[in-house]
């Protein structure tokens, strides 16, 4: 029997990172996680930052781990959200904490931005849904303020691609991360300069796209010294920790959308050419690199940061529930009472959620949700059918009916929101796996040093390595009466994307 060959994800998330060992034999791969931290924002008296040594210094932990183990690590590859950044100036040097997308800064500069190169020509462009967080934003904000930093800068690294040159030495920007900036053109392949320069950003920090599946370099000589490894290549999976999410959706054929959930839901179906067209510019819709020469037709949408930030308030008032604990309560909760709108612009920044879906549902002049329960459920199925929302929407421009919702990553654990999704969409869900986002990246890694062929056979071997679970649609009727309510409830008010 010949050796498995092992792979080590570096998988950083906007609340934690982990290191996990992908094992590939015989057409099975099998996980184990080594090495996990906490991840978060540092608020400093100029805004919201990421403490990016820390989140370095925790990577060479994970590595470190993992060799330890006596895991024989043939490839490292690391997938990070999508849009931050840091700049480099003389001597390759980080000139900043790079800040974070939830930060303030950002705030009134789409519409600077179009001010400037008018919206429909951002989008031809670019074909990146509008959202204030995304790195075009974040620099129009450097220009507006004339920031000093970026005066100085030399170079732009989306995150994954600094991490990736502080262990390599190489500056590379992987295409799907390069994707999520809105600073890049996919009908031409390359960078956006001509709208970059009407913006006033400077065009000379933007270098060489590489795409998924390129061995970047070896870990460089003080990394290997300092934990003991020897000189394993770093690959690009799809370092947007999406892309890496959808290369590990276990379907078969083209007749799905994919559903991407944790803090952020991003639902949408693959394709091969980027639509940049009116129905997609009206809906918001964007176009992100995927793996394989593909493309991600997608929604960004607010997901269980509504549970997430409302988990933190009730912590910060010495109420300490698990997920679990605060599900129960929503599945017992009356369903159908008020609904909010998740991506409405007053939810993307840090705060008093449970307050913030009260005061949404009272200006609708709906009910209002009094307890945990009430409040959780509302923000649930009020996910659910803006799912369906976005369905619709994917369907209608791309001119077809997808039969299943494939749900992987973090929120495909929680039983309730797929039974609603299920539900609202009125199609079978399939829930699973749970690592999806580390599973593309080593799958990614294995193509890249031909352990497997194709996308297409790395799919299969998810298939027959992970439990899936599927979810039927029931009480169709009552999501139908539901679904006008909701429109109604939701039409008005600005949304953040």
């Amino acid at each position: 029997m010949s050796k498995a060959a092992q792979f080590l994800a570096l998988d950083l998330g906007a609340e934690s990172g982990r290191g996990v060992v992908g094992s590939l034999d015989n057409g099975k791969l099998s996980l184990q996680e080594f090495h996990r931290f906490p991840n978060g924002p540092v608020i400093l008296p100029d805004g919201m930052h990421w403490d990016i040594l820390g989140i370095f210094r925790e990577l060479k932990a994970a590595i470190g781990a993992a060799s330890q183990s006596g895991a024989d690590i043939q490839g490292i590859g690391i997938d990070t959200w999508g849009v931050d950044f840091g700049l480099l100036g003389k001597g390759d040097r980080l000139l900043e904490n790079p800040y974070h997308y939830r930060d303030a800064r950002t705030a009134g500069m789409i519409d600077e931005a179009c001010r400037r190169v008018p919206r429909a020509e951002i989008f031809g462009q670019t074909g990146i849904q509008f959202i204030e967080l995304n790195t075009v934003f974040q620099l129009m904000a450097m220009v507006v303020q004339e920031s000093p930093t970026l005066k100085i800068a030399e170079r732009l690294l989306l995150t994954p691609d600094l991490l990736n040159f502080w262990f390599t030495g190489n500056k590379v920007s992987e295409f799907s991360i390069a994707t999520t900036s809105q600073c890049y053109n996919p009908l031409t392949g390359d960078w956006a300069f001509d709208m970059l320069e009407r913006l006033g950003i400077p065009t000379g920090i933007f270098g060489e796209i590489v795409q998924p599946g390129t061995i970047i370099g070896s870990l460089l000589p003080t990394i290997t010294d300092e934990l003991g490894v020897g000189s394993i290549p770093v690959i690009a999976p799809g370092c947007h920790d999406t892309a890496s999410a959808v290369a590990g959706v276990p379907a078969k054929g083209d007749d799905y959308a994919y559903l991407s959930s944790g803090t952020w839901s991003l639902m949408g179906v693959e394709i091969t050419e980027p639509i940049v067209n009116e129905d997609a510019l009206a809906n918001n819709i964007t176009n992100e690199g995927g793996v394989c020469g593909t493309f991600r037709f997608l929604k960004n949408i607010m997901g269980l940061w509504l549970v997430q930030e409302s988990r933190r308030t009730w912590q910060r008032l010495g109420e300490d529930l698990s997920y679990d604990d605060i599900t129960a309560l929503a599945e017992a909760a009356p369903a159908f009472q008020s609904f909010v709108q998740p991506d409405a612009a007053s939810f993307l920044r840090p705060g008093d959620m449970p307050r913030r879906i009260q005061e949404f549902c009272c200006s609708t002049g709906q009910a209002v949700p009094q307890d945990k329960g009430a409040i959780v459920r509302c923000a649930l199925e009020s996910l659910a059918l803006r799912y369906r929302w976005v369905m619709e929407r994917l369907e209608q421009i791309t001119g077809r009916r997808r039969s299943v919702v494939h749900i992987v990553g973090g929120g495909s654990q929680n039983a309730l929101l797929c039974q609603f999704t299920a539900d609202a969409l009125g199609r079978p869900v399939h829930a699973g796996p749970v690592e999806a986002t580390a599973i593309g990246n080593i799958l990614m890694q294995a193509l890249a040093l031909g352990h497997i062929s194709s996308l297409e056979e790395g799919r299969e071997i998810v298939r027959n390595s992970f439990d899936v679970i599927t979810y039927e649609p029931q009480n169709t009727d009552a999501w139908e009466e539901a679904y006008p309510r909701f429109l109604a409830a939701t039409e008005k008010g600005e949304t953040f994307a």
